[in-house]
């Protein structure tokens, strides 16, 4: 399942309340459900026998309680960066309600008012970016679903739009990688359950 050259594995946070609804979840720190719980606890089963050279995760509760659940808390180091996406007005609100008040609406090319437009995101992921490419190893990485497919964009030097073409299940591991060399970035698998 490695790879001779480091590997990152993105871990999006069990179920909760406002994902099972499909609500805007960015700032609104809800905590996990039950069923989001013990996909947290599954996901120690699939990184068993996995070493990283660090743990990330974004500060909410939803996102380090993953980590914690999935064995990673005690290296657990929380990053501001990896927030999910501040949805600003739309916070709370699913994509079926936004639409019928802005027909057309897409979160990755019309961000959000009074929160983040997608370059927002974008520059917090090449702070991520940077940082992953300087650890000189494997990190795990917990955090939300939008956040991370836009992580997954910039990795491959996409603009932080083309997250929109990447979709993330939750408690789903994703693992971006290198092909020949350090400098072909790729994604090696894709939210795996």
């Amino acid at each position: 399942m490695s790879s001779t050259f480091p590997e990152i594995y993105l871990v999006r946070h069990g179920e909760t309340e406002w994902s099972a609804s499909g609500k805007h979840t960015g700032r609104t720190d809800i905590p996990l459900t039950a069923a989001g719980e013990a996909a947290a606890r599954s996901v120690a089963e699939r990184l068993k026998g996995l070493s990283f050279q660090a743990v990330w995760s974004s500060p909410s509760q939803r996102a380090y309680n993953t980590c914690t659940l999935a064995g990673f808390g005690a290296a657990g180091v929380k990053k501001d960066d990896l927030q999910e996406w501040d949805y600003g007005a739309y916070e709370g609100l699913t994509t079926k309600q936004i639409l019928a008040a802005r027909p057309g609406w897409n979160v990755f090319r019309d961000g959000c008012p009074g929160g983040e437009m997608a370059a927002d995101v974008g520059a917090r992921a090449d702070r991520i970016v940077s940082g992953l490419r300087a650890a000189g190893g494997n990190v795990l990485v917990f955090s939300s679903a939008h956040f991370l497919r836009v992580l997954a964009a910039r990795w491959l030097g996409l603009p932080p739009q083309d997250g929109a073409l990447l979709v993330l299940d939750t408690a789903s591991l994703s693992t971006l990688g290198y092909e020949h060399d350090l400098t072909e970035p790729v994604i090696r698998r894709w939210n795996q359950k």
